[in-house]
């Protein structure tokens, strides 16, 4: 069974591939939106942990998921001396992307009052905020997806489907909580369960975007795919570090954060090692 599932996977059009990859994530983050209709709310620290096991995903798909297959790939074509290059350049271009949205985008982080809204001014409501914060997230999770089936697809070296698979396991892992995080708080403060369900999922909607982007550009330029990979692992990290782990660090649950995010970085490493 699992053996015609694969083959009837692999005949789909890569592009298709990525974008029920990433449907699958966007999927995970409804379901984990979805919990605004059982409960109405949920402690800081719960919030704070998941938040962290979020950030612990996004670190190891960084490097076990996108950075070291680009490294290898790399090194088939410019030689192992030079195989850092394409890992350095789209590292470097896949945060200084993240950083130009972050400047041209309004969002607000999640737990921040509104005067700290980022961005250029506009008289957008604070749930709108929100969402575009944790969309800012989600655009280099899809663009991962996308890259690594689409590379799988066209039989590129050291793309392999049980890594794909491993990074849209790890990213739809991660995207549960932090659907949770973007509808718990606006169910809290007031919004219907049906609202803040609503836009708990639509800050994951741009992942099938991406994701069909991302497996695109394999198609279009192979040969730009080290790039790719890197591109978002430079993204996520960004991501990570200018967004996720501050956030968990504002309260009083800073070591319970702590230990979430080593717990995603243990789950993402085992289910890149064992699938890939």
């Amino acid at each position: 069974m699992l053996d015609q599932m694969k083959d009837w996977f692999l005949s789909l059009h890569p592009v298709m591939q990525g974008l029920l990859a990433t449907t699958f994530t966007w999927l995970m983050t409804a379901a984990g939106a979805g919990l605004v209709f059982f409960f109405r709310d949920m402690s800081r620290k719960w919030l704070d942990t998941m938040l962290g096991f979020t950030g612990g995903v996004m670190i190891a798909a960084s490097y076990w998921s996108l950075l070291a297959p680009a490294i290898e790939m790399a090194g088939d074509t410019y030689g192992e001396t030079w195989a850092w290059i394409p890992a350095a350049v789209g590292f470097v271009t896949g945060a200084l992307f993240i950083y130009g949205l972050d400047k041209v985008l309004p969002h607000l982080h999640l737990n921040e009052a509104m005067q700290n809204a980022e961005g250029p001014k506009t008289d957008w409501n604070r749930t709108l905020l929100l969402v575009m914060a944790i969309t800012l997230h989600n655009i280099p999770e899809g663009l991962a997806v996308g890259v690594a089936f689409g590379a799988v697809a066209q039989g590129l070296p050291h793309a392999d489907l049980g890594a794909a698979v491993a990074l849209a396991l790890g990213i739809g892992l991660q995207n549960f909580p932090e659907g949770l995080a973007v509808s718990m708080p606006l169910r809290r403060s007031g919004l219907s369960a049906r609202k803040s369900f609503f836009w708990g999922q639509l800050s994951a909607v741009v992942e099938p975007l991406a994701g069909v982007v991302g497996a695109a550009a394999v198609m279009v330029a192979q040969p730009v795919l080290p790039y790719a990979l890197a591109f978002a692992a430079g993204a996520m990290i960004f991501v990570v570090v200018e967004e996720v782990i501050p956030e968990t660090q504002q309260d009083k649950h800073a070591d319970t954060a702590t230990l979430g995010l080593i717990a995603g970085f243990v789950v993402m490493m085992i289910l890149d090692v064992a699938l890939g």
